[in-house]
């Protein structure tokens, strides 16, 4: 249970009431023997949360970025000052007893009514559960993390964070002082100029070499032997993937990227993740997992598609035809169906709308249908994830015989490509995204991923032809 204290119980809200309310942390923890986070939040002039990012980026770091610019809603976190991970099936329940833990000796001041005051946890979830499911082992089956700066802006209002460690024997002047020093740079932050080497523009010169991971006949022979087991009768759906390596002349700018994608994709999430080890996850994804606020439960499901016409006409055929698309339709209902059944077994009563919407991108439109519900009480926001995710819309049903199949039609480990990422605070509000439209990358390399759901009724190419767009969202806006 997080502990908020009124600032004005230390006297003027400057230096020496800092120094006053650090000092009480400091007692407190000397009381119980175990450390404090003093979480310290401070309304701030206009900031933007990706240019701070940019500029105090450290590849050796763990950061965090998300951001819905059509909701006007943006937060951003780096370096961590507590940090877990788990991998299994309990790691969406080991992820909320951390998170329980650390609030239990978390001690909350400022304006603290001000959007994403408080501590935040900021947390990733790889698709599958296993250990090392990235094949690389720079992002576990489960992490999140407090961070130690944490900036936002939520429609018009700027708010900064600071989460600070109190041991019972610290040196609180010191502390104060960087607090101090980091919340007046928040009031009004100067943006420096991006230390990092960047390759921009739209690559005339053809500076990115791309390789299709499998080969180039690999996505549609494993989309004819799935055909072949739905066919069969294993399961209804299966979401089948491409990835494409990147490689490029000049280092990639992660962030740089993902500026390019949330200006040129408004209406999606865009999002960073990085490993802390000089990798970072990237994307803009129209899908939202899961979001929780006021005991109120929002999800969707998203899945059939089509491309954008090249001019009213031809984009009204499209989004017709998919709206009357017998297999579209089957595919949606499928995730529909599962997501239902997901809710209603943790005790939720979901809400589907009567009428399926379009969402339309630049480059492609999806079937959507809002989902809503009541938290049931006693229930957080972890523990209806951990029943939603995967959904159908990137795995399949039934789940567990896609997920068991997924793994030998695609030539390489998902990782965080159509995993959970987002963030939840004290009150066990948040939000999380499906992380696809997504892109690793690391260096001078990078892999870009996208995928299908397959269905009775799914042809290879024109799968195949989905997928190429789903990529090029991405691919195009790396550099």
């Amino acid at each position: 249970m997080l502990k908020t204290i009124p600032i004005e119980q230390f006297g003027k809200r400057d230096f020496d009431g800092l120094c006053a309310f650090l000092e009480a942390c400091r007692e407190e923890a000397r009381r119980d023997g175990h450390g404090k986070i003093a979480s310290i939040s401070l309304a701030v002039g206009h900031i933007d949360p990706l240019a701070v990012l940019e500029s105090i980026y450290e590849e050796s770091q763990l950061h965090f970025y998300w951001e819905n610019p059509a909701r006007g809603i943006a937060v951003a976190g780096a370096e961590a000052v507590e940090v877990c991970t788990s991998s299994g099936p309990d790691r969406f329940r080991d992820i909320r007893v951390f998170s329980d833990a650390v609030l239990e000796h978390c001690i909350a001041v400022g304006e603290i009514g001000e959007p994403f005051s408080g501590p935040h946890f900021f947390s990733a979830f790889t698709f599958a559960e296993g250990e090392d499911e990235d094949g690389s082992g720079h992002f576990p089956p489960a992490r999140v993390f407090l961070p130690r700066w944490q900036v936002s802006r939520c429609l018009g209002r700027y708010t900064a964070v600071a989460n600070v460690p109190v041991s019972p024997d610290a040196d609180i002047v010191p502390l104060a002082e960087r607090v101090w020093a980091a919340h007046g740079k928040f009031q009004r932050f100067d943006y420096p100029q991006a230390a990092l080497p960047v390759a921009s523009g739209s690559d005339p010169a053809g500076r990115l070499r791309r390789t299709e991971v499998g080969g180039p006949d690999r996505f549609e022979q494993s989309v004819e032997d799935a055909l072949s087991r739905i066919r069969a009768g294993r399961y209804d759906k299966i979401v089948l993937s491409r990835a494409i390596d990147v490689l490029s002349e000049l280092p990639l700018n992660p962030l740089d990227s993902l500026n390019r994608l949330r200006n040129e994709y408004a209406s999606c999430y865009a999002f960073s993740v990085s490993s802390g080890d000089g990798q970072s996850f990237i994307g803009a994804t129209p899908e939202r997992l899961i979001g929780v606020e006021e005991g109120a439960l929002h999800t969707e499901a998203l899945a059939g598609s089509a491309p954008r016409g090249r001019n009213a006409r031809e984009d009204a055929a499209f989004a017709r035809a998919l709206l009357e698309s017998g297999k579209n339709a089957h595919e949606h209902q499928v995730v529909v169906d599962s997501i239902v059944r997901r809710l209603e077994a943790v005790g939720a009563q979901p809400e589907v709308a009567h009428r399926r919407e379009l969402l339309q991108l630049s480059n492609v439109q999806h079937l959507r249908s809002p989902i809503s519900a009541r938290v049931p009480k006693g229930v957080h926001l972890l523990d209806i994830l951990a029943s939603l995710h995967p959904t159908p819309a990137v795995g399949g049903t039934p789940r567990e015989a896609a997920i068991a199949d997924i793994r030998g039609f695609e030539p390489f480990a998902r990782g965080l490509f159509t995993g959970a990422i987002g963030w939840f605070n004290a009150q066990g509000w948040g939000e999380f995204v499906v992380a696809i439209r997504s892109a690793l990358i690391d260096g001078k390399s990078a892999r870009v991923f996208a995928g299908s759901g397959i269905v009775e009724g799914s042809d290879p190419q024109r799968e195949k032809q989905e997928t190429d767009l789903k990529l090029a969202a991405v691919l195009d806006r790396l550099a």
